[in-house]
């Protein structure tokens, strides 16, 4: 999760993100990472996927799970990261066994 911290805060840094942004950007993606790891099958892998747009920065990830619920809402991690971004969600498709993280930090 370290190289995942250091590419987020990296891109942040590029969009002209504050230092605070910054940290916050860094903490949503460990919590988000943190939450998927937690929801993994044995064995598998997180799939990252970052999007750089003017004056933001998205991250969606995802895992293979077990289960086919989104991510609990009601969770303090899920608070941490609604304070920490702009826009976020969590999902899971019919007929597909990953759990989806999308979330979205906008400069001040």
């Amino acid at each position: 999760m370290f190289v995942l911290r250091s590419l987020a805060a990296a891109l942040a840094l590029r969009q002209d993100f504050d230092l605070d942004e910054v940290e916050d950007v860094k903490l949503a993606v460990d919590e988000l990472c943190s939450a998927l790891v937690q929801r993994a099958s044995d064995g598998e892998q997180l799939t990252c996927r970052f999007d750089v747009a003017p004056h933001s920065v998205g991250v969606e990830a995802s895992v293979r799970s077990d289960t086919d619920r989104p991510i609990a809402r009601d969770t303090f991690g899920w608070r941490v990261l609604v304070a920490l971004t702009d826009e976020l969600a969590s999902w899971t498709a019919p007929g597909d066994d990953r759990v989806y993280i999308r979330m979205t930090k906008t400069r001040s």
